[in-house]
């Protein structure tokens, strides 16, 4: 039901537009009244109606003045109607002249202001529509712009696309903020537009490649005060919704998108060693500090499991997962060590399901299921069974999702090399990023296109030099290397090839067009 305001000094008035008009039948309800100007700026901001229904003539301050007086403190404002006893022009032209929707004249017609009425709801409706799938598509963008910075997908164009979307310039103070809970399978998800303690400005919402629930927050923003009691929040309100314990973990401080990925990576630390000694809780990366991890944690140990893993042959698994612990074993990493080791795993494992369009909660909720927490596992034996299943099932999820994506893999390498024609681009390194084998690939690639991977990347390439030489005066070793040619020479001969002349007898034909 929308929220209709009236405003006018005769109580009889008020009275009368309030029983003898059937809001209800055109959607709205009365939520508050006034007798002056005054009243209805402290009520509208109480409120917050929909429609603000008033008088031209009100005591001290106008009916036009208040309506320009709401406009300028309430974001959005509500849509306006002008009641007046006096059939002026002038009054109506000044009402038009502040965008109002309806001037009626008093006594007030029941049809006409029925009719009005149903105009205004259709007006509304369709923005707040409009407005909700507005802010819909801002989430998704944060959310994704976010995402890709903690995986480490850093560059100056997402840097720019940040300045534009959330105003973050490189030297903006962040901190990174980590929710999970201890035990169970409920998920912490944090509110959009509510970051539950943090003013909306200063919080911005996104999810892990796991399922957490994270916030990257303007840390300059706040005092130590101001941060410790605005996660005491998150962790209260979310304990509380799901019935566990929740942790939250807070990293230290960066400056701009380039620290983001850091300071993600120390809230893990956080979560892979504090949060298992408590029963939920807020933890700070800096408390950590003066006990950090032993250098063997920074080693990589896990690396040749990744590599089998994508591989997805299980006995390669297996003996690559034996051989990590045996080499952890005899450089005597501490179990807290190796914990903290195996949630980087995960980590990296849950993105390589996310980037395949897969869902990491499938693996991850039945691994809990069967093995409990990570800081339960409390010796090397639990670990390395836990290990071995994690990848185990992990790479037959990643078979079956090549499987079911490879006709659109074959599309999505098609629009990248579309985007991407002018970088360097080698057929292995496309096959390597979409998962594929390079040879299988290319027979997909011809198969889609009629080309081989090759021609259909020098064909993008030539088009666009034509467009450079049509319309610019850069060399024609400047347009080589623009298009993604290195090679000026080699760049000269495929042009030939394709179009029948060469770069520059191309150009001079077009300016002589031009003249």
């Amino acid at each position: 039901m929308l929220k209709v305001m009236i405003v006018d000094d005769e109580p009889w008035v008020l009275e009368g537009l309030r029983t003898m008009v059937d809001w209800e039948k055109s959607g709205f309800e009365v939520c508050a009244e006034a007798l002056s100007a005054g009243d209805a700026l402290r009520l509208i901001r109480e409120h917050r109606p929909d429609l603000l229904l008033t008088d031209i003539n009100l005591p001290v301050m106008s009916g036009l003045e208040l309506i320009a007086a709401v406009k300028e403190t309430v974001d959005p404002p509500p849509r306006f109607v002008i009641l007046s006893g006096y059939d002026d022009f002038n009054y109506a032209r000044t009402a038009l002249r502040h965008k109002v929707d309806g001037y009626l004249l008093k006594p007030v017609d029941d049809e006409e202001i029925e009719e009005l009425l149903g105009k205004i709801s259709a007006i509304i409706h369709y923005e707040t529509a409009s407005r909700l799938e507005g802010q819909k598509k801002h989430n998704i963008l944060v959310h994704n712009l976010i995402s890709r910075c903690v995986q480490g997908d850093w560059s100056g164009e997402l840097e720019h696309a940040a300045c534009g979307l959330l105003g973050l310039q490189p030297d903006t103070e962040l901190q990174c903020i980590l929710a999970a809970a201890i035990s169970g399978s409920g998920t912490v998800s944090l509110n959009e537009g509510d970051t539950e303690g943090f003013p909306d400005h200063l919080g911005y919402v996104f999810q892990d490649p796991a399922g957490r629930a994270g916030l990257l927050v303007r840390s300059a923003g706040l005092s130590t005060e101001a941060l410790e009691a605005a996660a005491a929040q998150v962790q209260k309100v979310q304990s509380a919704k799901l019935g566990v314990p929740v942790a939250v973990m807070i990293s230290g401080r960066g400056n701009g998108l380039r620290s983001v990925q850091e300071l993600y990576t120390q809230t893990l630390e956080v979560w892979g060693l504090k949060y298992r000694k408590e029963r939920g809780g807020i933890f700070y990366y800096n408390d950590l500090r003066t006990a950090r991890l032993s250098p063997e944690f920074t080693d990589g140990h896990f690396t040749r499991v990744l590599d089998e893993v994508k591989e997805g042959v299980p006995e390669r698994i297996r003996a690559a997962a034996r051989e990590t612990f045996a080499a952890m074993t005899a450089k005597r990493v501490n179990i807290d060590a190796a914990q903290a080791e195996v949630a980087h795993l995960e980590m990296t494992l849950c993105r390589s399901i996310a980037e395949m369009q897969g869902d990491p909660d499938q693996i991850m909720c039945a691994m809990h299921k069967e093995y409990g927490n990570l800081g339960g596992l409390t010796d090397y034996y639990k670990l390395s069974l836990y290990v071995d299943r994690l990848c185990l099932e992990t790479a037959a999820y990643l078979t079956e999702l090549r499987a079911g994506n490879e006709g659109n893999t074959i599309y999505n390498v098609i629009q990248y090399v579309d985007l991407e024609f002018r970088s360097k681009l080698q057929l292995q390194d496309l096959a390597r990023q979409f998962h594929m084998n390079s040879a299988y690939l290319g027979q997909l690639f011809r198969k889609e296109t009629g080309r081989s991977f090759s021609d259909y990347l020098n064909e993008k390439r030539i088009e666009a030099a034509k467009s450079l030489l049509k319309r610019t005066q850069l060399k024609i070793s400047d347009i080589a290397v623009q298009v993604g040619f290195s090679n000026t020479d080699y760049f000269i001969d495929k042009f030939k090839n394709k179009v029948g002349s060469s770069p520059s007898v191309y150009k001079n034909a077009h300016n002589n067009k031009q003249l």
